[in-house]
């Protein structure tokens, strides 16, 4: 058995996506004599590696902190799109070349490694490959668990004005009770399309998302 960590680090100045304007805090604070050491975090629930719940963009819903954690556990599928450019979306017909291999209650991993090329980077946010709202729907037609992404999905996210209706794609995901799961990595480090995937995210009540820390376990 071979466990491989899928997810980003979180660092003292780690980015957060543009509609947050900050970045991580870590302080740490020590005591002597000998050796002691205590951490204090403050970032965005959306940095890094995280997942969404359903409030993120669907009001009255269940928070991240309150939903059973078997919706993070389960069978995964790699679907490659590393051919996908900078900008460029990711359409209905780029999906339906996988129709055969997505199975209802899989986790569906959008893979280009963009995240592996470009995260720490303006480019990330900005440059980033996206999903088009009809590519979502198709995706959640297929009745996955959760739709999981390398690269920064959400074209309206990046605009300095979105307004909430604006996140077409996150709704057309979130809005089917199906999760989203964000700031994959090495995902080329796997070697086989489909594996057994833990992305369970912290246990934060009331908030509509949390950090997780994402891996595999290939056999």
């Amino acid at each position: 058995m071979k466990i491989i960590d899928l997810s980003l680090p979180l660092y003292d100045g780690t980015p957060s996506p543009p509609s947050q304007a900050r970045k991580v805090e870590v302080k740490t604070v020590h005591k002597s004599p000998g050796f002691w050491q205590a951490s204090w975090l403050s970032f965005s629930a959306h940095t890094a590696s995280h997942v969404d719940s359903q409030l993120h963009v669907v009001k009255d819903t269940p928070a991240i902190g309150n939903l059973p954690l078997d919706n993070f556990i389960g069978d995964a599928v790699i679907l490659d799109l590393t051919h996908k450019d900078a900008k460029e979306a990711i359409t209905v017909d780029d999906l339906k070349k996988f129709e055969e291999d997505i199975k209802e209650g899989d986790i569906v991993i959008l893979r280009t490694d963009w995240t592996d090329k470009k995260f720490g980077t303006d480019d990330y946010w900005n440059e980033s490959p996206y999903l088009t709202v009809e590519g979502a729907e198709w995706l959640a037609g297929k009745k996955p668990k959760a739709i999981a992404f390398d690269f920064f999905e959400e074209y309206s996210a990046r605009l300095v004005d979105f307004k909430p209706d604006d996140f077409v794609m996150h709704k057309a995901i979130l809005g089917k009770g199906i999760f989203i799961m964000e700031g994959f990595t090495n995902l080329g480090k796997i070697g086989r399309k489909r594996f057994k995937l833990f992305a369970a995210p912290l246990k934060i009540i009331d908030a509509e998302a949390a950090p997780a820390r994402f891996f595999a376990v290939v056999e």
